[in-house]
């Protein structure tokens, strides 16, 4: 149970009971209300912007509206204490056994605690990493990985029915940049071209690829093939299907990767499957049965110059009636498609699956192209289909400080292979979660592998850690108390009376809060601050039994304190386990 959404309902009753009585002006608008722990734990336990947020609709001043609430709040069950705070905000304290009602569903529930039905079962396609099938994927496709695997997990507990997309880019220019680079890759493997002569090759080509890690592609296409392809000079012939095999190897190793960092996709779309099936034009010509789309010379841009303008007549989709800086080029003056086309065709392919609400997780350099393909599915949906997209800014790989050197394999970056191959997959996927995608990240190898409060990964699975070393303890100590959660759920939880341990309950009844709030505002780094603070909670607790005795979690001559104890312990663990579930983590039984 989200306790924050029943005092909202509270307050609203509240509210609608004023407007009833005629002390506040009818159909206010209650949506703003909110209702939240305070910044200062002196403030009380819950604290509302009622007053402030219904003060310019109902023309009075905040302070006279905080004091016709408080009347009304003072009347229910569980508020101890109300009173007014600065220039009207509430602030109520609440029965302690609200808190300690919170933890018994806690150990009722297990991990399950948070789940949430704010989803309502809704549809959303979140897609992301999507690299193009041209080499390894470096450390910036890790993060978009994690943030959207994290994010889909998220949204799937909050109550979405969630499907996750890999989109396969491989239809055009650089799938057949990376074929011509493996096939001087396999007249090298033949014997053919030295180093030297491939090299010089893409760089006469002006081809971007062609680092080591395709030579064993080229030596699997040549056991295959032989020298086949060595044979046929005619590029129109030995692209397409050198082009597939090189797909189709890259994404064998993306999937291994993605394995390897506990990332899995519901669905592989194919763009080079999206084109054949026509459905490019089919989406270009629902467009223009709309009339929105026409033929015109766009101004030249300010700045670079992008690949998809040309100072000829061009198809452009009127994309400025969307909220569109411009309207965009979606056909070459040589009849063929531009690279936006092909979204807008995938966008209308999602759409037409069932999926109105979308989020693609992308990365920076993409920031450019948001406005265009949103006015895309406004368009596609009559303005009923939600796209938001997530960027996920660059990642600097560190080593005490020092920029890491570039991966052998790749020879331009460091691999995300390399990063879990160093520190495992839980480090990456929790670091990558503890600063919101959109700014830059360090991920410091030395830093990341401390044992201490500065390294959020170690902190919050010591915790876990501490609790479960409690446990053996316990059994010991006290053999034949039940301590399974469901034992532990009848405690006598009154026996937990210090500031510290009701403390640590109020942050485990915000853990159902912090799931709706991160899923519904998309922001799955929200869950890494709440872990962390959770932990330095618990280890605040663990210091403070350390420095009275009274206050250990095992008390030898008191098992009914100690089981109490057990239980809040208990309640932290799972907790911990919850939140390392949405991060794709698993929760550590002892630190070595």
């Amino acid at each position: 149970m989200n306790i924050f959404a029943v005092l909202k309902s509270s307050i609203d009753a509240a509210a609608a009971a004023l407007m009833a009585e005629g002390l506040l002006p009818p159909d206010l608008d209650l949506s703003k209300i909110g209702a939240e722990p305070p910044r200062e734990a002196g403030h009380g336990d819950v604290t509302t912007n009622a007053a402030m947020v219904l003060s310019k609709p109902a023309g009075k001043p905040p302070k006279d509206i905080a004091a016709l609430l408080i009347e009304q709040l003072k009347k229910l069950p569980d508020v101890v204490a109300v009173h007014i705070a600065g220039p009207g905000f509430i602030n109520l304290k609440l029965n302690d056994d609200i808190w300690r009602g919170a933890l018994r569903d806690v150990l009722k529930e297990g991990v399950a605690y948070g789940d949430a039905k704010i989803g309502k079962g809704e549809k959303i396609n979140v897609e992301y990493v999507s690299a193009n099938p041209t080499g390894p994927m470096h450390v910036g496709h890790a993060r978009g990985a994690v943030v959207g695997d994290a994010l889909a997990r998220l949204l799937a507990k909050a109550g979405f029915a969630v499907t996750k997309e890999y989109y396969i880019n491989d239809a055009g220019g650089q799938v057949d940049h990376v074929a011509r680079a493996l096939r001087a890759r396999y007249l090298q493997a033949l014997g053919k071209l030295s180093e030297d002569d491939v090299q010089g090759m893409l760089a006469r080509k002006e081809i971007m690829y062609g680092g080591a890690y395709l030579i064993p592609v080229a030596e699997k296409l040549k056991a295959r093939d032989g020298d086949k392809w060595a044979k046929v000079d005619d590029e129109k012939a030995w692209i397409p299907p050198l082009r597939d095999f090189t797909v189709a190897y890259m994404m064998e190793a993306v999937k291994e990767d993605l394995a390897a960092l506990g990332v899995q996709h519901d669905i592989f779309s194919s763009e080079k499957a999206l084109v054949s099936a026509g459905k490019v034009d089919a989406a270009l010509a629902y467009l223009e049965s709309q009339g929105l789309t026409y033929t015109g010379v766009l101004e030249p841009p300010k700045g670079k110059t992008p690949d998809d303008w040309e100072p000829r007549p061009q198809l452009l989709f009127k994309a400025t009636q969307f909220g569109d800086e411009v309207d965009r080029p979606v056909k070459k003056s040589d009849g063929s498609w531009t690279y936006f086309a092909g979204d807008i065709a995938y966008h209308k392919d999602k759409v037409d699956r069932g999926f109105y609400n979308l989020i693609n997780v992308w990365g920076a350099d993409h920031g450019g192209y948001v406005k265009r393909v949103q006015a895309a599915l406004k368009a596609l949906t009559a303005d009923k289909g939600k796209l938001d997209v997530q960027l996920a800014q660059m990642v600097r790989v560190l080593n005490n400080g020092e920029p890491v050197k570039m991966s052998k394999r790749a020879g331009t970056f460091v691999t995300m292979r390399d990063l879990i191959d160093e520190v495992g997959k839980d480090v990456v996927r929790f670091i990558m979660l503890t600063r919101k995608n959109d700014a830059p990240l360090d991920f410091d190898y030395a830093k990341v592998m401390e044992k201490s409060r500065e390294n959020p990964v170690f902190y919050v699975q010591y915790a876990h850690a501490r609790g479960r070393s409690v446990f053996r303890h316990a059994k010991e100590m006290f053999a034949s108390a039940d301590l399974s959660d469901a034992g532990l759920a009848k405690a006598d939880l009154t026996r937990l009376t210090d500031s510290d341990e009701l403390g640590v309950m109020r942050a485990l009844a915000n853990w159902p809060r912090t799931v709706e709030g991160a899923a519904l505002a998309h922001e799955p780094h929200r869950v890494a601050f709440y872990l962390y603070d959770l932990a330095s909670q618990f280890h605040a607790l663990w210091n403070k039994g350390n420095d009275a005795a009274e206050l250990r979690f095992l008390q030898a001559g008191d098992q009914n304190v100690s089981v109490a104890r057990l239980a809040l312990v208990r309640g932290v663990g799972l907790v911990i386990a919850s939140g390392l579930a949405v991060f794709g983590v698993e929760p550590v039984e002892e630190m070595r």
